[in-house]
């Protein structure tokens, strides 16, 4: 089965891309985004400045490229804003959410991934490179009020990462699926 993305031009103007499968099953077509809350053993979020918002704060975060998982870009992502000396270990999705972007990407999807710090000195690049760094943990981030860009601006998803972290290391999660190559099951 080969699947078919159908043209802007072939839509009406308000209408949202969509891709059809070969069995003819109809998908919408949506742009992807990851956000990837890396905490530490401290239960301490890594976050650094915003290059376009000065005296703002970010995870990890970026777009999803063409033919890649969730999974794989998150992980590209810590590599090439954080660093390639960067060891984390992947935890699993806490959040999914759609927005608006812009004017032309009307709909967007973002994936909240969490992943554990394992290790590695934290340098910054890509886009990211000469933003200052720092670990802040919950209290910190709420007393020190800062300003943090969507979707870590909420409270409750920063609570839902750390408490997502402390589940997985009491009860490390069991194996639910085969692995996966490329986006398929083996």
């Amino acid at each position: 089965m080969y699947a078919r993305c159908v043209d802007r031009d072939e839509l009406s103007a308000d209408a949202q891309p969509a891709i059809t499968a070969g069995n003819g099953r109809t998908f919408a077509a949506f742009p992807a985004a990851v956000v990837v809350p890396i905490v530490n053993h401290r239960e301490r979020l890594l976050l650094l400045e915003s290059k376009r918002r000065r005296g703002c704060w970010e995870p990890v975060n970026g777009a999803v490229e063409r033919g890649e998982t969730l999974l794989a870009a998150a992980l590209r992502e810590v590599r090439e804003e954080a660093g390639p000396e960067v060891r984390v270990r992947p935890l699993g999705v806490v959040h999914a959410e759609t927005f608006s972007y812009d004017a032309h990407v009307e709909r967007m999807i973002s994936v909240v991934y969490v992943m554990r710090y394992e290790g590695g000195q934290v340098a910054p690049g890509d886009d990211m490179r000469g933003s200052h760094v720092r670990w802040a943990g919950l209290r910190e981030i709420d007393a020190d009020s800062l300003r943090l860009i969507p979707p870590l601006d909420q409270a409750w998803l920063r609570r839902r990462a750390i408490d997502s972290c402390r589940r997985w290391d009491a009860d490390p999660p069991a194996v639910l699926q085969a692995d996966i190559q490329g986006g398929r099951r083996r």
